[in-house]
């Protein structure tokens, strides 16, 4: 006679047998709660992190192409500062602040009530929409009175311009980021990802065309492609909709769900200071890069040090460091949020979902940040160098300057991210608030103190950036380990497992770090070869951007591998995790 086993709902329950079923195979083992964490964290991160990295690929795409059209020029630079003002907006009043605000409260209320969680949805999207029509009605009069009634310089004139036309980008964008934070609380990483594929697609099919008309570097062509960006918010609005159709009821009637709302709106600014730090640092940046062409070349009567090819230089070059940071940082701090804020009351769920986002951030932050500081030069000359169109050596080398300033806290920014969403999870927005506002004071001296030493010139905006980033991290850890305590664990947030787990992982960023600079010491940094010595058909891999291409994907491309292969040899956990697929129910006999 045959026995089955039947499994206690308790994760220590002892298994009871039974003879009055027979023929009836084993049962399996209830599901495993600290598994079923890990498999939810890592779908989540997989999905967030591949649809972001088909945006982020579009993203640097269309930068190599505005890159193209414009070149490190005057033109280049305000149509940078025009793209980059409601993108501001964007991350502090859409996917960055209220987002951090709203799902928490949308995620609380969702798992009570529909109909109150669609409420809560209807009153933000409205809200914000109005809000943010307004700011943009009120900016947009005011810079129209500057261009009316101030004496404004041709450079000034065509900078004022272009915000004018691209700031409408700003309340669609903010919408459609709230929108994405629905989606994520439903699951939906991957759509909730989609957004910039369409802002790409739009700027990158418009920007072809000009550089295949070879209508470079004009006003109209700027004009036109910011034209292009306000109708990409336009779709994506649209698109989001579409995609929220089955989860969500627009309705009017939220006067129920308005005392929850109202509490929400008040998180509103701390949370906009704490989570926008890199936001608003990087805003600070682009006001000094943009002074020769907003104010003038001189400051108290000295010749200020930066040029009207600055921004353009900055803006472009940052693009890179926001590639892995992207793709993986925020993504991370993405994928993690809405399980911190569902974990919020149960302590050591809590913290075993953010030990694991901060090990899943120095996974990758480590070898993003030392990685792209050794083929900083290769890479900027790859995309934006060479070439009737490409920037001359002299813009390559201030731009890999550039990047190796913010290159160096990649790890920090993905700290950060992690970090900041831990607290608004536990309700706690004044703490980031705090240490944002003194970073951002320290990065405000750093810039004005830098930029002045001979030589540095922009690359000081980025160190500044940089040096407040890994303060931030540094600041934010100790205080979180507090606020870990407070919630009722006794485990600490780097224990045992996880201080091995990150030794392990600087040991293979090390041992990374010194394959790809061999590489790099051995190659010759020119091209070796003569055209004139191949074939014809083999004659363009003997230019320099070839051999400029050939380093960057054998040195990076090497790096990569034996990152991966000695994550699996020395069995670092943060490969598995990425990989974590959930285990097959097996069917019953």
């Amino acid at each position: 006679m045959m026995h089955r086993v039947v499994w206690l709902s308790e994760p220590d329950a002892r298994p009871v047998h039974s003879s009055r079923i027979v023929g009836i195979a084993s049962m399996p083992p209830p599901p495993d709660p600290h598994a079923q964490r890990q498999s939810t964290l890592s779908r989540a991160v997989r999905a967030t992190s591949l649809m972001t990295l088909g945006s982020r690929v579009g993203g640097l795409v269309r930068d190599v192409v505005v890159g193209r059209i414009f070149g490190a020029t005057m033109i280049g630079s305000a149509f940078s500062a025009a793209f980059a003002i409601p993108n501001m907006f964007r991350r502090l009043f859409g996917e960055g602040a209220l987002s951090a605000a709203f799902i928490p409260a949308y995620t609380e209320v969702a798992q009570t009530s529909k109909e109150d969680a669609d409420k809560l949805a209807s009153l933000t999207i409205t809200a914000l929409g109005l809000v943010t029509t307004a700011l943009t009605i009120v900016i947009e009069l005011a810079l129209l009175g500057v261009l009316l009634f101030a004496h404004c310089t041709l450079k000034l004139e065509l900078s004022l311009k272009l915000i004018m036309v691209m700031l409408p980008f700003m309340p669609l964008i903010c919408c459609v980021a709230i929108q994405a934070a629905i989606l994520q609380v439903k699951g939906r990483y991957g759509p909730a990802a989609s957004g910039p594929i369409i802002l790409n697609t739009f700027i990158v099919g418009t920007g072809v065309y000009f550089l295949l008309t070879r209508q470079l570097g004009g006003e109209f062509t700027a004009y036109i492609l910011g034209i292009a960006t306000v109708l990409s918010g336009l779709t994506q609005a649209l698109w989001f909709l579409h995609l929220l159709r089955p989860y969500v009821i627009w309705t009017r009637s939220w006067q129920s769900i308005t005392p929850r709302a109202i509490v929400m709106f008040k998180k509103f600014i701390p949370v906009a200071i704490g989570l926008g730090t890199l936001q608003l640092n990087t805003f600070l940046d682009t006001l000094l890069a943009m002074w020769p062409i907003w104010i003038g070349t001189t400051l108290f009567g000295r010749v200020y040090p930066l040029d009207e090819s600055s921004n353009v230089i900055l803006s472009l070059t940052a693009r890179l460091y926001q590639f892995p940071l992207g793709v993986f940082g925020v993504s991370i701090a993405s994928a993690i949020f809405p399980l911190l804020s569902r974990h919020a009351k149960e302590p050591d769920h809590f913290l075993d979902t953010l030990r694991r986002g901060l090990r899943l951030s120095l996974y990758i932050g480590l070898p993003a940040t030392l990685g792209l500081l050794l083929v900083r030069h290769e890479a900027l000359s790859v995309l934006y160098g060479h070439g009737t169109t490409g920037w001359k050596e002299d813009a390559i080398r201030r731009a890999a300057n550039v990047l190796a300033g913010f290159s160096v806290a990649i790890w920090a920014y993905s700290l950060n991210q992690v970090l900041t969403r831990a607290f608004y999870a536990q309700g706690d927005t004044k703490t980031p608030m705090k240490v944002a506002i003194a970073m951002i004071l320290v990065n405000i001296v750093l810039n004005c103190t830098l930029i002045w030493i001979p030589g540095v010139q922009e690359s000081g905006l980025a160190w500044a950036t940089a040096i407040s980033a890994i303060l931030q991290a540094i600041v934010l850890s100790f205080l979180c380990i507090r606020m870990v305590r407070a919630t009722g664990t006794h485990h600490p947030i780097i224990d045992a497992h996880a201080r091995t787990g990150i030794l392990r992982i600087i040991i293979a960023t090390a041992v990374m770090t010194a394959a790809v600079w061999l590489v790099l010491r051995i190659a010759p940094q020119t091209t070796p070869l003569a055209a004139s010595k191949l074939p014809n058909a083999l004659a363009p891999l003997a230019s320099e951007w070839s051999w400029q291409l050939a380093r960057l994907l054998a040195s990076s491309g090497l790096g990569g591998i034996i990152y991966l292969v000695l994550s699996k040899i020395m069995h670092i956990a943060e490969l598995q995790w990425l990989l974590h697929k959930p285990p097959r129910t097996l069917p019953p006999a």
